[in-house]
């Protein structure tokens, strides 16, 4: 019984997150899908998420790779794997804890990774009409029209390393990473 609480309480937490979908009335994602080759170079992460919206803060920990062939994610909570993703720049591959909301999509978990760290100009080069993107030193903005829809504060290059804090205004919800490489 200790272990479904638990299980629970990790759910609530990616559920409360909301970073995978928007609330009712407002459009849909972008629904990029850049190929994996196109960040450039390969990393491996260790990482640390804090998830703010409505007032509340909850704590992941996840682990990031990307190679020129596949993004791999998994995110943990309590100690218990709650999702994974797997992309090879054509099909996304997911795993859900099945107690994890219909809400929280791997789709949108990988336009966010993918609008952090790949390269202005590639992600510039997929969007619809309408929607820009700018990078100003340590600070990246999207732009739908002249709606300031996503900020990206950098603290570090490259950009993976040190903390990332995704302000996404359109669904109202401030992401904040952490990011250590992993191994030696």
């Amino acid at each position: 019984m200790m272990l479904r609480s638990l299980i629970l309480c990790a759910v609530a937490v990616l559920a409360l997150a909301g970073c995978a979908t928007p609330r009712p009335q407002q459009p849909a994602r972008l629904g990029l899908r850049l190929a994996p080759a196109a960040l450039g170079t390969s990393i491996q992460l260790q990482q640390r998420l804090a998830v703010e919206r409505d007032g509340r803060t909850d704590y992941l920990e996840g682990a990031l790779e990307v190679d020129s062939e596949h993004v791999s994610m998994i995110s943990l909570a309590l100690g218990q794997r709650v999702m994974s993703l797997e992309f090879d720049g054509r099909e996304l591959k997911s795993w859900r804890h099945a107690l994890l909301p219909e809400q929280v999509r791997a789709e949108d978990v990988l336009e966010d990774i993918q609008l952090t760290y790949w390269p202005a100009g590639v992600i510039r080069s997929a969007l619809p009409a309408g929607w820009r993107i700018q990078d100003e030193g340590m600070r990246r903005t999207l732009w739908s029209n002249d709606a300031k829809v996503l900020e990206i504060d950098y603290s570090a290059e490259p950009r993976w390393k040190g903390k990332v804090v995704l302000t996404n205004l359109r669904y109202q919800y401030q992401l904040t990473i952490q990011s250590a490489p992993m191994g030696p």
